[in-house]
């Protein structure tokens, strides 16, 4: 037997030095590791979140809301540094007990509301402001399969492909050409769709547009795990043009700065000017 064959042992442990570059803040249980209050701003929506694919989702939303002019979408947006934990301080865990960004906690009502994974904040607030989602139908219906289709599929990009080829501690090739034949079919599924309509759910930008952008978009740009070359995305021309079109909007442009501590970018957002 080849010395490189791993048999997997009869019990698994936990080897954290065995991780790679997220050994530091992943675990097998959940729970808080240290008490720390989060901070709560002047509006009613108060985000916790770091601006990954996930958590741009919610900022491009709240920034769809306020062009469209839903005053009432102003919010906070406090930095979770997960690279330092502070995904599992009680505060957080009290908010998302499964400690991923991005976790809102909305205040309007007569009791806070915690609101945790990005496509139940998205549905959360769309159907609060009566925006970016049809009430009902089969186009509310048709909105509802593209995002949740974003949020079975999206696990295999990043998950999977993103850490087995950007980030894993050594190459491996069965499951970068597993996840690269899976990334693959899902572009080809996007191009397909996207071949037929000018946004994913049909002829509206919606909610569906929001959750996939973030991910599939930014991978055809050219902005994910330096992959492009390697799918060849320039074959999912109607992906590429979808994404041409969503990168314009003013609100993408704005939700997709806050949260990063990189230049020209907010790592906190408390106010419209802190953008401007």
């Amino acid at each position: 037997m080849p010395k490189d064959v791993y048999t997997p042992p009869k019990v698994w442990t936990w080897e954290q030095e065995s991780g790679g570059q997220f050994a530091s803040i992943n675990r097998p249980i959940s729970g808080p590791t240290h008490d720390k209050t989060l901070p709560v701003g002047e509006h009613p929506l108060q985000l916790y979140s770091l601006g990954t694919p996930n958590g741009v989702k919610v900022t491009i939303m709240l920034e769809e809301l306020l062009a469209l002019g839903h005053s009432g979408a102003e919010y906070d947006a406090w930095l979770i540094n997960i690279g330092e934990g502070d995904q599992f301080s009680s505060g957080f865990v009290e908010i998302n007990p499964n400690s991923k960004i991005p976790a809102l906690m909305d205040r309007s009502g007569d009791e806070p509301l915690p609101v945790f994974e990005s496509g139940s904040i998205l549905v959360h607030l769309a159907e609060k402001f009566g925006a970016l989602l049809p009430a009902s139908g089969p186009a509310r219906t048709e909105v509802m399969n593209w995002l949740f289709w974003q949020m079975g599929a999206a696990p295999y990009l990043g998950g999977g492909f993103g850490h087995f080829y950007a980030y894993a501690p050594e190459k491996f090739e069965y499951p970068i050409n597993r996840f690269a034949m899976e990334v693959k079919r899902q572009l080809d599924v996007l191009d397909r769709a996207l071949s037929k309509r000018r946004f994913i759910a049909g002829d509206e930008y919606s909610i569906a547009d929001i959750a996939i952008y973030p991910w599939y978009g930014r991978l055809v740009e050219g902005g994910a795990y330096d992959a492009a070359e390697f799918l060849s995305v320039q074959d999912y021309k109607h992906v590429i043009r979808w994404a041409a079109e969503i990168a314009e909007r003013p609100a993408v442009k704005r939700g997709r700065r806050v949260n990063l501590t990189s230049e020209g970018n907010v790592p906190e957002r408390h106010s419209a000017a802190d953008l401007d």
